[in-house]
Order: structure tokens, then C-alpha cells, then sequence
């Protein structure tokens, strides 16, 4: 890697950094390059990114950051799982550690809060954003739909007394 290689990198990093809602760091020593594969698949996904760059470089784009005391564990081979949906990042890491003993999460960084291991496996118990909005919207159309129901009951009752009455005259 030459120096304008590092230097676009840094600067990727750093915008990334600057602009994603969480940030997850975890060791992935001994995965075979069809693993790496298919958790880049699951994370893209989701919406989410995995990085696997250069633990000096990272530190020098975590400079200045809200994420910056994440540079802490970015020890020996590490990636950076990141996404704009906090939830996306951390549910596919914790799924993918749960499949793969050698992918364990050190922890990471929501915002200015940084997260332990705990920390990120209770962001990933969370539901995604589209999933709030589908309860958002179940919520709203609940109570009109049982306006409409209890508009049309008494409407539906009278049907039937009416239609109880003409049997009984046509049996009469």
C-alpha cells in the first residue's frame, strides 16, 4: 500500500467515522476467506459495511472523532463492522459470533457512547428501524380500524334481526 493508498483510506475512515450511528470492532483471526465473505454478504445485507484496515491508520482516522475511544481495542487483527441503522451492525455481528467461535466482538461505539461486549449484544436484542416503524404503523391503523368495525357492528346486528324476522314470517 503506498502512501496515497493509505492516505484515501485514512480519509474514508474518517468520514465514516464521523458519519455512521455505530461503530462495532471485533478480532476475526482464523476465519477462512468464504466466512469473511459471507458475513460481508449478511452485513451489506442489512445496510451495514465491514472494514478490514490497518489498526494504525484506524487510530489516525478515530483522531477527533465522537468515536475516538474506540482506538482502545483496535489490537492485533481487528475489522470494523459500521452502519447508519444502529441496530444493523451489532444484530449481524452478534449472529455471525454465535456461528463462529474464531469472530468474537470486542465491543464499539454508538454516538459518543461507547459500548462493551454486553453492550453491543443489547443493541443487537433491539429491533431495526424498519421494524419501529412497521409497529409505528400497526399502532396508527389499530384504533381505525376497530372505528370502522364498531361503525359497522350495529349496521351488521339490525341485518340480522331483520333477517331473523323474515324467516319467521315466511316460516308463519
Amino acid at each position: 500500500m503506498d502512501r496515497a493508498e493509505k492516505q484515501e483510506l485514512v480519509t474514508t475512515l474518517t468520514e465514516v467515522f464521523k458519519t455512521t450511528s455505530v461503530v462495532v470492532v471485533a478480532h476475526y483471526s482464523g476465519l477462512t476467506v468464504a466466512q469473511m465473505s459471507k458475513l460481508r454478504r449478511q452485513m451489506k445485507a442489512e445496510g451495514a459495511t465491514v472494514k478490514v484496515a490497518k489498526n494504525r491508520l484506524a487510530k489516525i482516522a478515530l483522531e477527533g472523532s465522537d468515536v475516538a475511544h474506540v482506538a482502545s481495542l483496535l489490537k492485533g487483527p481487528t475489522v470494523i463492522a459500521y452502519s447508519d441503522d444502529p441496530v444493523a451492525a451489532p444484530k449481524v455481528a452478534v449472529e455471525f459470533a454465535k456461528a463462529n467461535d474464531k469472530f468474537v466482538i470486542l465491543g464499539g461505539a454508538m454516538g459518543t457512547t461507547a459500548l462493551n461486549v454486553d453492550g453491543v449484544k443489547a443493541l443487537a436484542t433491539m429491533p431495526s428501524l424498519d421494524e419501529l416503524r412497521a409497529k409505528l404503523v400497526g399502532l396508527i391503523q389499530a384504533p381505525a380500524t376497530k372505528l370502522a368495525q364498531l361503525t359497522t357492528a350495529p349496521a351488521a346486528k339490525l341485518a340480522r334481526v331483520f333477517g331473523a324476522y323474515a324467516k319467521q314470517d315466511e316460516a308463519a
